[in-house]
């Protein structure tokens, strides 16, 4: 059985250590978690004993190796010294993304897991999904052609952008990433995936258009709780967390970031003593709402990525466009269009329906899971389908796409991305 430590027992900690206990092919005997709450409630679920549970990450990386792998899903900003220093002991990591939040300090850890000859895996989820895996058999098997054009949306969710990039940790480029880096690293990486190459040069608009004071409903209040037209905001906290009470999916996310409270009474208090419960527009975030990016591949093919906060949140929505036929995509079903002849088949892939963190992001969680674990029992890092230099030359396009945006240019991608000198 493969042994884990966790570093973070945030949602994506919780996720992956419960996936552990389903399958009971892993398991966790280590945790690191600042908050007392979740690092309690963690080490109590799994069994870990007081003595392998710490409240921060470096003294669970004082100690000899506790584990065979270990789980980095601390905020965005505090994965490179953890991430760095378990390699440096010989843990196989499991990175949640976005790697880190500027280049040099990706590239520091991708140079430590080769430096080491650790497995490094980082949670792109959406490559391991149903819905991608016969997406990519259809593409890779020739059946359209060569791919021309790829245009696809990730839909945050009006009520997920005013929850993570408006009242929660993501909200300010300054404490966290810019929205592209923290919430869409997963769309860019998967458009280079189902393309099977790299762009040459990138392009990109984006602003923060609605969360913004001067767009505050007239006679707003500070906080929801006590806004005398909160009934007539679509992006009310009382509405969305109060609603989130007896749906067990909820509970766990969004609610369990507000409050570990599961009463009316208590969720009010929580938004009222808490960031969760100010007005959407009482600013103090800063992150955009919207963002378009443009790829461009080395024959001339290009693909566009559209991050939107101003849709449901759904599975996203992809075209890719061929010399011999055409799919266009919903998360679940593929209708594939053969242009020889002029017919349309329907793919039914298999994944769920929901597209929420709280339901895994369509199968994605736990096959990713599935497969570290299988890569770390077997020590076999061709069974997870992106390597810490992979992962850091998609990441990059994110960088070069924020370059672009902020410039007002195109950028021009450098290809390399192995190390500057060789591994030892």
């Amino acid at each position: 059985m493969v042994t884990l430590a966790v570093i973070g027992a945030g949602l994506r900690g919780q996720c992956y250590a419960r996936r552990a206990l389903e399958t009971g092919r892993a398991r966790v005997v280590a945790v690191a978690e600042p908050d007392p709450d979740r690092r309690r409630a963690m080490a109590e679920e799994h069994g870990v004993p007081a003595e392998h549970t710490f409240a921060d990450w470096r003294e669970l990386l004082a100690q000899d190796r506790l584990a065979d792998a270990a789980i980095v899903a601390t905020q965005d900003r505090m994965h490179r010294e953890p991430a760095v220093r378990a390699a440096e002991l010989g843990y196989d990591i499991l990175l949640e993304k976005p790697m880190a939040h500027r280049e040099e300090e990706a590239r520091a850890i991708a140079e430590a897991a080769e430096r080491h000859g650790v497995l490094l895996a980082v949670c792109h989820v959406m490559r391991y999904t149903p819905y991608t895996a016969a997406l990519k058999e259809i593409v890779d098997g020739g059946r359209i052609g060569t791919v021309v054009n790829i245009q696809h949306l990730e839909q945050i969710g009006w009520w997920h952008q005013a929850h993570s990039f408006v009242r929660g940790n993501w909200r300010r480029e300054d404490e966290s990433a810019p929205m592209l880096l923290a919430k869409a690293c997963h769309d860019l990486d998967w458009i280079t995936y189902i393309k099977g190459e790299l762009p040459t040069r990138v392009s990109s608009f984006g602003a923060l258009i609605h969360f913004r004071p001067e767009q505050r409903p007239e006679g707003a209040g500070d906080t929801c709780v006590t806004c005398p037209v909160e009934r007539s905001c679509a992006y009310s906290a009382k509405r969305i967390y109060l609603d989130c009470l007896g749906d067990e999916e909820k509970e766990f996310w969004p609610l369990s970031a507000v409050t570990g409270a599961r009463t009316e009474a208590g969720v009010l208090a929580a938004l009222t003593e808490g960031p969760y419960g100010r007005c959407a527009f009482a600013g103090g975030n800063d992150v955009l709402d919207n963002q378009v990016v443009s790829l461009e591949f080395a024959d001339g093919t290009n693909a566009t990525c559209t991050v939107t906060a101003f849709a449901a949140l759904e599975h996203r929505k992809t075209r890719v466009f061929g010399t011999l036929g055409s799919i266009e995509g919903d998360g679940v079903t593929l209708r594939v269009h053969d242009f020889l002849t002029d017919t349309v088949s329907v793919v039914e892939t298999g994944a769920g329906a929901d597209a929420s963190a709280a339901a895994g992001h369509g199968g994605g969680d736990v096959t990713m899971f599935d497969a570290f674990v299988d890569a770390v029992g077997k020590q076999d890092p061709s069974l997870v389908l992106t390597s810490g230099y992979e992962s850091l030359a998609t990441h990059r396009v994110v960088w070069a796409a924020e370059r672009a945006r902020r410039t007002g240019s195109v950028v021009t991608l450098d290809p390399a991305v192995a190390p500057r000198t060789p591994a030892t």
